[in-house]
């Protein structure tokens, strides 16, 4: 299901190119009490933050990557540089070939985003308010845009909420009005912040579902943050992963898992009554009469000779194995970081 746009795309320029970026915020710092506040106001004092810290990478067209770190990593301000919201103190930085804040204005067209927490359409009132004011600001063609916006519509399965305020949408069908509203100008660059944030899990599905249609369809080039690290299993082939405004990590998913977990999860069913075992390099997780679940570390023993140990002791009804989870993967990552 993933996108194959960074496979397609070696030999093409970057749609996104940062190279040693730095953005370093002065805060104020105020003492204690009114003497303390008079003393800040007349001479006041400065701390340094650095909130992203000589950071280099780029995007290729109709690659979706995964963008995350913790709270306060740096992903916000790298997002709001790109947007051109924001100047660097130093550094380079191109998207679509224009530098973000020296060309802000043209940028806009181009590029699309989706902020889970930041609403962009109007809460008292239908969506088709938001988007047809969007096709003004982007001074979309009148026949071009109900072209659009009826594929769209058709699309995300919005037809009959168009005419509904937004205050009454459930959460789900306000998200997929937000990527559409994101969408209607048809920008070559999309980015998403948490778009699947508070959703259940089908209504998470679905928005996915879409994203990946979109992005084959259009090679609309996406970068993704989330904290829900199934949209980034889901989603992307490639992870960034930033801290401390340092990035840390670049590359592969599936090689990351590899390079610094290798675990695998193992559920299995059994036929017959369970009793507990001990095996060198695996560790039961969790178990009773009929089934268990094992931790198995392929640094210590092979997946297949785990299991032929299984199947020669009890009869084996049915049997999975999974990666170990993504987060896990990541923390271990900052602790060696």
């Amino acid at each position: 299901m993933k996108n194959q746009g960074a496979a397609m795309n070696k030999d093409s320029k970057p749609i996104i190119e940062i190279s040693n970026l730095v953005k370093v915020f002065k805060q104020k710092h105020k003492g204690t009490g009114v003497k303390g506040s008079l003393k800040s106001l007349f001479r006041p004092k400065y701390k340094e933050f650095v909130a992203v810290d000589n950071i280099s990478f780029s995007l290729n067209k109709g690659e979706i990557v995964g963008f995350i770190g913790p709270n306060g990593a740096g992903k916000s301000t790298t997002i709001k540089m790109l947007t051109g919201i924001l100047f660097p103190t130093s550094g380079s930085m191109k998207v679509l070939g224009m530098v973000p804040w020296d060309k802000r204005k043209k940028l806009a067209y181009e590029i699309g985003s989706v902020f889970g927490q930041k609403p962009q359409l109007w809460y008292h009132l239908p969506a088709i308010e938001t988007f047809n004011l969007f096709s003004k600001i982007y001074e979309l063609d009148d026949k071009k845009y109900k072209t659009r916006l009826n594929y769209l519509v058709d699309k995300f399965e919005l037809r009959e909420l168009l005419d509904i305020p937004v205050r009454k949408l459930s959460l789900g069908q306000r998200m997929r009005c937000e990527i559409v509203a994101a969408l209607l100008h048809e920008p070559k660059v999309l980015f998403l912040d948490e778009p699947t944030i508070g959703l259940d899990v089908v209504a998470k599905q679905k928005i996915r579902e879409l994203i990946i249609e979109m992005n084959k369809k259009e090679k609309v080039t996406i970068l993704l943050t989330s904290h829900d690290m199934q949209d980034i299993e889901h989603l992307c082939d490639r992870i960034i992963v930033i801290n401390h405004g340092k990035v840390i990590y670049d590359g592969d998913i599936k090689k990351m898992q590899k390079d610094y977990l290798q675990t695998k999860i193992i559920s299995v069913k059994f036929g017959s009554e369970f009793n507990s075992i001990k095996h060198i390099g695996v560790k039961t997780i969790s178990h009773n009469k009929y089934s268990a679940e094992f931790e198995l570390s392929t640094k210590d023993v092979s997946i297949q000779k785990f299991i032929s140990y299984l199947m020669e002791k009890y009869n084996i009804l049915d049997l999975t194995i999974k990666e170990s989870p993504i987060e896990e993967v990541i923390t271990k990552i900052y602790m060696e970081k």
